[in-house]
Formats: C-alpha cells, sequence, structure tokens
C-alpha cells in the first residue's frame, strides 16, 4: 500500500510558475514508478510526467520543456516544477504510483488554476 498526498495548487497568472508537491508513504520500496496526471471536468485524465526508479524522467508532449517532475532520493517526495504555464494548464492534478506489482495508487488532487 502506497499513500500519496498532493500539495502546492493554487491560482497563478499566465506565464507564471507553480510547484506541486506528492507526499508519498507507506511501501515504498516496492515504488516502481511515480506519474503526475491532469484532468478538467469532461476531459479524459491526461498523463503529464513520470521518473522511474532508474531516474528517468519523461514528458508529456503538452508540457515537454515547461514542467520538470523531480523525486527526492528516499522516494518520499515527488515534485512538479510547472514554468511558463498557460490557461490549457488549468486542471486537477494527481499524484500516481505504480507498483512492481503493478498496483496503482493515487492521491486526492490538487487544483491548478491559471487565469489573470
Amino acid at each position: 500500500q502506497v499513500n500519496l498526498v498532493e500539495s502546492g495548487g493554487g491560482l497563478v497568472q499566465p506565464g507564471g510558475s507553480l510547484r506541486l508537491s506528492c507526499a508519498v508513504s507507506g511501501s515504498i520500496d516496492n515504488i516502481n514508478t511515480m506519474n503526475w496526471f491532469r484532468q478538467t471536468p469532461g476531459e479524459e485524465r491526461e498523463w503529464v510526467a513520470q521518473i522511474t526508479r532508474s531516474g528517468m524522467k519523461n514528458y508529456g508532449e503538452n508540457v515537454k520543456g515547461r514542467f520538470t517532475i523531480f523525486r527526492d532520493n528516499a522516494w518520499k517526495t515527488v515534485d512538479l516544477q510547472m514554468a511558463s504555464l498557460k490557461p490549457e494548464d488549468t486542471a486537477m492534478y494527481y499524484c500516481n504510483c505504480i507498483d512492481y506489482a503493478w498496483s496503482n495508487y493515487w492521491g486526492q488532487g490538487t487544483q491548478v488554476t491559471v487565469s489573470s
């Protein structure tokens, strides 16, 4: 069992930056990959970024070059640094974990609103 709690969401102006944080607890040694997803009402959940156990990072096309995923060495936090934010980045952002048994865990989400 892995528990995830997101924080750091809020209102930011277009072009601004925001850093989301995901606090990780539970069976950390079983974590395979950590991801950030986002979702707007009525839309499919969109994959945003991934960091693997080996440290490899991957990004969705819509955020590549603007967002960066980080983790601490103990896998206690996984952050998403967001820059050059656009109104279309407005969404509920979710932290996700996939363990070695291919079980998925989700946080409760944190809202990001990009608006002037």
